[in-house]
């Protein structure tokens, strides 16, 4: 089964939102930890470097199947 590795930051200010920045879509762990080294010292990165999170996803699966409910 093939894998992809996705990139995101999230900033979380204690308040009720959080915001979000999709990175990018790697092909490898490498890749990925390589993308978060280089962004981790950018401008606004740099001033949250504890919020890159790499999440490994095999294609064609799906991954939240169970539904949801609207608050």
């Amino acid at each position: 089964m093939n894998t992809v590795y996705v990139v995101q930051h999230v900033r979380d200010e204690d308040g009720p939102d959080e915001d979000v920045k999709m990175i990018g879509i790697y092909s490898s762990p490498e890749t990925a930890t390589a993308a978060v080294d280089q962004l981790k010292s950018q401008p606004g990165f740099s001033d949250w470097p504890d919020g890159f999170h790499v999440d490994a996803y095999p294609v064609d699966k799906d991954h939240w199947a169970e539904g949801f409910v609207d608050l």
